[in-house]
């Protein structure tokens, strides 16, 4: 499945998992709440779909890359305990708190959200002694002495072998307690997000020539060259800047994204190519209906050449797409905001303060409670 499904596919098992029967219990109990694993190349999104679907479901969200960790971090330090057996007092050792399971704690006692996702990164390139942890963990979910709380879903990820060389395999007994997700490069699913993110329409019209050259991973003789929709992404983000400062793009700045030296190359010579179009073709002036000779010049241009023109012309659409979006996403605040000082108009409250004032304090409270629980998209 593709990484769009994959998201679907997820927020409807945790859906599932967290619904509840009238008496308020969980109708799935967590020792059949499958932990999700998800297995796919790297750089393709799925860290991002994780903090999407926390905050489509607000709920919390505690993501760990697990090669970070050592044995002691993941399951607690030992510590010695006295305890009495038949009369007689024996030393024991157990365990502090997982510094894992502590962070899911800390995170519903922080942002009050009792349900969330517990994400665990690289699931399968753990070392030699963290690999039992992990199996522990997807197996009986817990960590240590500690099991994770109810009402949080464990979602792992995983690099298929041909992608890393130090993944480990999963034995049947591991791979028969959770939900296996097998992920797939999609140019066209992540398309549907590089729109929704305002990607770089350099990009997108170079990636709609060269569609081979959206994901790409081979071994050569100086080493892996590879290029991923995270490098895509991230040099997005320096090309939108660079413009503003007018600074030069050529292909040293692509190639510290894009670590494959043919296809930075060759994005490098196209951005030329397009930043040259953006000078000659007036975008403004086509849209306000007055294209003048334009039509007629790019009839007779190169596929590549009005394929760039459509692109510069769907960018430009989607600034503005983007603006009302969001003007009417405030708009529906405000009308929150109004409401609710509607509703309070008459009320002796706060000390005398002037009511709007009060009810400015209260929406920058909510919202910073929404913030710390990462369920604020940086835009909002």
């Amino acid at each position: 499945m593709n990484i769009r499904e994959a998201k679907e596919e997820i927020r409807n098992t945790i859906q599932a998992y967290l619904a509840k029967d009238e008496l308020g219990e969980y109708r799935i109990p967590q020792r059949h709440q499958r932990p999700v694993l998800l297995m796919g190349p790297p750089g393709i999104g799925k860290t991002a779909i994780m903090e999407q679907i926390a905050r489509e479901c607000r709920i919390g969200l505690v993501a760990y890359a697990i090669t970070h960790h050592t044995r002691q971090s993941a399951v607690g330090l030992p510590v010695v305990k006295e305890r009495s057996y038949g009369g007689k007092t024996y030393s024991v050792t157990e365990y502090t708190m997982s510094e894992i399971i502590g962070a899911v704690y800390e995170k519903m006692e922080i942002t009050g959200l009792k349900e969330g996702i517990l994400f665990i990164d690289e699931i399968n390139c753990v070392s030699e002694t963290l690999a039992p942890t992990m199996l522990q963990l997807l197996q009986a979910k817990t960590f240590g002495n500690h099991r994770v709380p109810q009402g949080w879903v464990i979602v792992a990820a995983g690099n298929p072998p041909e992608y890393n060389k130090s993944v480990r395999d999963f034995d049947i007994v591991t791979l028969d307690r959770v939900k296996l997700l097998s992920l797939e490069v999609d140019y066209e699913a992540w398309k549907d997000y590089a729109y929704r993110r305002q990607i770089h329409p350099g990009i997108l019209s170079y990636l709609e020539l060269k569609k081979e050259c959206f994901y790409q991973i081979h071994a050569t003789v100086d080493g892996t060259e590879f290029v991923t929709a995270r490098g895509w992404e991230d040099l997005s983000e320096l090309l939108w800047a660079y413009e503003e400062l007018k600074l030069p793009v050529h292909y040293e700045v692509a190639a510290a994204y894009l670590h494959s030296s043919k296809v930075s190359q060759d994005f490098a010579a196209y951005y030329e190519l397009y930043q040259k179009y953006r000078q000659e073709y007036p975008v403004e002036q086509i849209l306000q209906g007055r294209p003048g000779e334009l039509p007629g010049r790019l009839e007779q241009a190169p596929f590549d050449e009005r394929l760039s023109m459509i692109s510069l012309l769907l960018g430009r659409l989607n600034e503005e797409f983007v603006l009302v979006w969001e003007q009417e996403e405030y708009l529906n605040k405000v009308y929150e905001a109004l409401l609710t000082w509607k509703d309070r108009i008459g009320q002796k409250e706060g000390g005398g303060k002037p009511l709007l004032e009060l009810v400015i304090e209260d929406f920058a409270r909510r919202s910073q409670r929404e913030e710390e629980s990462g369920l604020l998209e940086e835009r909002q």
